[in-house]
């Protein structure tokens, strides 16, 4: 079932909720309702479906290749992977930069997978897609009664964190109210929950990316300087897929058993040729652009995939 059912009934009977059960119903609950029952049964189900379309979600990255390899052997590639053997088992704080689609959550997955805190959490933060507003509830957490809407206490990302890593991915896009408690947060490692005053201890790596010029956004007064300066101990650069064409063929053969295998065909052979015209592609959207295209070719194309038929269905220029 695509929603979690939850039967109440004033006409209960143990064969009825063992039908309702087998047939695919979350819970049966007879009245007279118990509030807090009900409560419970809807919180759990809610959470179940949550943990579900996770689950498909991560099944389905794995099959098209999108989970979190680093794919490819050119020699910009070979120098990133050396810096995150070095810096991994540390605790530095690391900036990652790189246009959009370049794989910068990749390299902090990496990063967190070869410290002493992969046995911790990994939380994800997007910045740009938070309002300016509740970014400073969904980092630090708030206390019941903060705002209209906190109806309870709430631990923000970075409590989800401790232990952990925190990647604050678009970091850029960071409200300046927010951008101050970062900073606190990382020189004195607590935080205060939104309407509390109390300090919480924090134990978290931090690792931050963007596709911004930071240094431009501090001159024109978007960006702190001081906080810059925390967060970019070890900065990382991700080449765009452009300047490290070698790797096209290799991204290719990644992504093709997954796609085919998610469409229900047979994977395509790529002819050389065409893996040279897609090497000389622009791929201004980078890795996630190439996906797409080889989605693009596997069903528009038949066995073969040509040069021609690249040239018919990719823009080269």
């Amino acid at each position: 079932l695509a929603t979690p059912i939850i039967i109440m009934t004033g006409h209960g009977s143990v064969d009825l909720a063992v039908q309702a059960l087998k047939a695919g119903a979350y819970d049966f609950i007879e009245k007279p309702l118990d509030l807090n029952r009900v409560l419970v049964a809807l919180r759990n189900a809610t959470d179940r479906e949550e943990l579900r379309k996770e689950t498909v979600t991560l099944r389905q990255r794995k099959r098209n290749g999108d989970g979190h390899d680093m794919v490819g052997q050119s020699p910009a590639l070979e120098e990133i992977r050396g810096v995150i053997a070095k810096v991994a088992p540390t605790d530095a704080r690391v900036m990652i930069t790189g246009t959009n689609g370049t794989g910068k959550e990749v390299v902090a997955r990496h990063i967190h997978a070869q410290s002493g805190r992969k046995g911790g959490p990994f939380v994800e933060v997007n910045c740009a897609a938070i309002p300016a507003e509740l970014i400073e509830s969904e980092l630090f957490g708030h206390e019941k009664g903060a705002f209209t809407s906190a109806v309870k206490q709430r631990k923000g990302r970075f409590e989800q964190a401790q232990g952990g890593t925190l990647f604050l991915d678009e970091i850029g896009d960071m409200a300046l109210p927010a951008q101050a408690k970062m900073l606190r947060a990382l020189q004195e490692k607590v935080i205060q929950r939104v309407g509390g005053d109390k300090n919480i201890s924090v134990d978290v790596r931090v690792l931050a990316a963007t596709n911004k010029d930071l240094t431009r956004e501090i001159s024109e007064g978007r960006f702190r300087e001081d906080l810059f300066h925390r967060i970019n101990v070890i900065p990382i650069h991700l080449p765009s897929l452009a300047e490290r064409s070698e790797d096209v063929p290799l991204l290719v053969e990644h992504f093709l058993g997954g796609v085919a295998a998610d469409l229900g065909v047979a994977p395509p052979h790529f002819e050389p040729a065409a893996l040279k015209a897609l090497s000389k592609a622009p791929w201004r959207g980078n890795i996630r652009e190439l996906r797409n295209v080889v989605e693009r070719l596997v069903i528009l194309c038949g066995e073969v995939v040509s040069a021609a038929d690249v040239q018919r269905h990719v823009t080269l220029d």
